[in-house]
């Protein structure tokens, strides 16, 4: 009562009674009341009073439901709402989203009444305050609108989605969180590692947004490089460049740092070596990229001499942060204005150590033995350490840099992380996360396929050179065609006012015109251009387990089939000189569907890629969505006029984690969709005798059914030219 005596109005007293006295008389036990009591004043400082009326309008429609269990909680996590939204407008919408959130998540019976409290809408009021530290109210909206879409039958996912607790949870959250998130530049730093470093890790995101008490760092060990799966940009440096900023430092520390033992170091020492050993390899780092130096500056904090007091605190982490941030400026012009006597001294003895070389972790740690032992205060053993302005977030724990006695001699951690570079690179690429079309709740499943690609494997080049002498008949029939549709390099465009030379036979016209006094005609030049095919063609091929079937009348498999086929193929399209790729897919669940390249674009037809092309094998299923999306990417990425994917497949999208047979038919189909905006004409040969009943759900008019198989080698050339023609 004193705390609303000195918020409230007499009008807002008397209200705020009255609407306990209400609450009391609900039969919902003393709890919310309490509540009420507790939070209401400081809820009514940032709202206004007259937010009053509309949250208890919000209490009464729930109580007149099964949902009473739900007012604690909401009730509860008014403040904080209110802190995050702190207009009554603002407010009026999370109480409507709340409000249809129990009404879609509560049970009836042939929906005559409701029957049932809604499993999740506790879990939501308690998880609102973090959801809005993270979301906007519009995403929050959206966060919540996925769980109902589809969740709303099953309580037990329900509550772990509302919870927080299941992927796709998360996924969506992420999704809807403002920032560069990791999962969509993994590619990216991937291959700035590789490129800029050398080294290939596995980066593995963690949140900060699920372990707020432990407050995680980034870190490196045996299993990749664990970085934090959002960042937004900060002091004008963007969240990418934060990303680079943590991966140069870690690959800096694998290039040039060594583990020591620590068995016979204080923690302050520890301490001081990290920062010192921090510091020399950014400087390594920054001589190699020196554009490095203006991230690392702009992320590092820049402690205020004097703002910790020695009296109240331990100021260890302040003089430390205070010597990392002057040792990297530059020594000949430094920004940083730190007086300190000690300080200075150290930065100047710690460049002249660099000067002389690369130095060591050894050599390092002496410097910074030699610094703890000058500068070490009783106040450092205060319970109080300041920590304000202190943290380099984009530095790792250090974890690497330590050894242990106690763990053996022969614990070389540090050193099987670089030996296991090559072997992590041969594994391939990270994987590539894409959505799936959920057609029942007509929304896609975020990052629901993971996807690796890698080199397909070599086989004998010469088996595919037998193959085309088999065909050699046909070949030349196919060359005849061929020659028809190569184009003509030059052609000339006449009568132009402004061209690249002059057109003799109109000039010559001109010029009689105005000797004879007519008006000459001033359209006496041309120019030429190019009347080429500008096509990139993106061949995809299915090497699911079936095509190891013979069809009935063969002796060659489906596979063996294809393999002449798409022989043949390459070989007319490289006549062409069309752009051209060719991928097999197949996939083992969700999880691992399997992107392999046979050719890229910037290969010609030879003996690698035919060796690759030889060494087919068929295995597994048929996710056909996710990888059309994947040959997307490379294909959108090609500066041709027309794009056509080519989709060579015996059967429909399949795996042996989708039950119902139409899921991902309608996934397929939604891919084709994204192509088509993309600008990518995406055509099927179906090699599936009862294709009929589910291709033309997938691809419209845009597929072709052989179903004489042993005619593919022939049949497939020509439906590409017809479709290039």
């Amino acid at each position: 009562m004193a705390e609303a005596q000195a918020l409230l109005t007499p009008e807002g007293i008397q209200a705020y009674l009255e609407q306990g006295r209400a609450l009391s008389q609900m039969g919902r036990g003393v709890e919310p009341v309490l509540i009420f009591l507790q939070e209401w004043p400081q809820v009514a400082q940032i709202l206004g009073e007259p937010a009053l009326a509309a949250i208890m309008d919000a209490i009464r429609v729930m109580t007149k439901s099964p949902n009473g269990g739900a007012i604690a909680p909401f009730l509860q996590s008014l403040a904080a709402i209110a802190r995050r939204l702190p207009s009554p407008v603002q407010m009026q919408h999370y109480l409507d989203l709340s409000l249809r959130t129990m009404d879609r998540t509560s049970g009836s019976i042939h929906g005559i009444h409701k029957t049932y409290a809604s499993p999740s809408l506790p879990d939501f009021f308690r998880q609102s305050p973090h959801l809005l530290s993270l979301l906007s109210l519009e995403g929050l909206s959206h966060w919540v609108d996925y769980g109902l879409r589809n969740y709303s039958h099953h309580p037990e996912q329900q509550r772990d989605y509302f919870c927080l607790q299941s992927a796709d949870s998360r996924a969506v959250l992420q999704r809807e969180r403002h920032g560069t998130l990791l999962v969509d530049n993994t590619r990216k730093l991937d291959l700035y590692l590789r490129g800029l470093w050398q080294m290939a890790a596995h980066l593995v995101p963690y949140s900060t947004v699920f372990d707020e008490l432990r407050k995680p760092v980034p870190y490196f060990d045996a299993l990749g490089m664990r970085l934090p799966d959002v960042y937004d940009d900060f002091n004008s440096v963007s969240g990418i460049d934060r990303y680079r900023a943590v991966l140069a430092h870690m690959a800096a520390h694998q290039r040039w740092s060594s583990a020591i033992f620590a068995d016979n170091y204080s923690p302050f020492q520890r301490l001081a070596i990290e920062f010192f050993e921090d510091s020399r390899v950014e400087l390594l780092a920054m001589r190699e990229y020196p554009g490095l130096r203006r991230i690392f500056c702009a992320l590092h904090p820049a402690p205020v001499e004097g703002a910790c007091n020695p009296e109240t605190h331990s100021c260890l982490r302040h003089r430390l942060a205070m010597l990392s941030r002057a040792l990297l400026d530059k020594p000949q012009a430094p920004t940083h204005g730190y007086q300190d006597a000690a300080l200075n001294d150290f930065v100047r003895r710690f460049h002249a150590v660099m000067e002389h070389g690369d130095s060591s972790t050894e050599e390092i740690a002496g410097l910074a033995l030699s610094y703890v032992a000058k500068t070490r205060r009783q106040s450092d053993q205060l319970p109080k350490t300041w920590f304000e302005n202190t943290e380099v977030d984009y530095r790792d724990d250090n974890r690497h840099l330590w050894r242990f006695h106690e763990l053996s001699d022969d614990e070389e951690v540090f050193e099987e992380h670089r030996q296991s570079t090559a072997a992590e690179d041969a594994k391939g690429l990270p994987p590539r996360h894409y959505p799936e079309w959920d057609y029942s709740s007509q929304s896609y499943r975020p990052d629901w396929v993971s996807l690796f690609e890698r080199l397909h494997p070599s086989g004998n080049a010469a088996d595919i050179d037998r193959l085309l002498a088999k065909h050699s008949a046909l070949a030349k029939r196919l060359k005849r065609l061929l020659d028809l549709l190569k184009p003509q390099d030059k052609v000339r465009v006449r009568y132009q006012e402004e061209g690249s030379e002059l057109d003799l036979d109109v000039a010559i016209r001109s010029l009689i015109d105005f000797k004879s006094g007519a008006t000459p005609d001033p359209r006496i030049n041309m120019s030429h251009r190019t009347d080429g095919r500008n096509i990139a063609v993106m061949l995809l091929l299915d090497l699911s387990e079936s095509l190891n079937e013979k069809p009935a009348g063969s002796d060659q498999t489906i596979l063996e089939l294809s393999q002449e086929a798409v022989s043949l193929l390459a070989w007319s399209i490289e006549q062409l000189g069309d752009a051209f790729a060719i991928a097999g897919f197949h996939s083992n669940t969700r999880h691992d569907v399997r992107y392999l390249h046979i050719k890229g674009y910037g290969e010609h037809w030879n003996d690698e890629v035919k060796g690759r092309l030889a060494a087919m094998q068929a295995g597994y299923s048929t996710r056909m969505g996710a990888a059309m999306r994947h040959a997307a990417h490379y294909l959108d990425a090609q500066t041709a006029d027309k794009k056509l994917m080519l989709i060579l497949t015996d059967g429909q999208p399949s795996d042996v984690d989708v039950p119902d047979q139409r899921l991902l038919i309608e996934d397929a189909r939604q891919s084709v969709k994204e192509l088509d905006q993309q600008g990518i004409f995406t055509y099927c040969i179906n090699l599936d005798s009862k294709a009929d009943a589910y291709v033309s759900d997938i691809f419209g008019h845009q597929y072709t059914v052989i179903d004489h198989i042993e005619h593919l080698p022939e049949q497939l050339p020509k439906l590409f030219m017809a479709l290039t023609r």
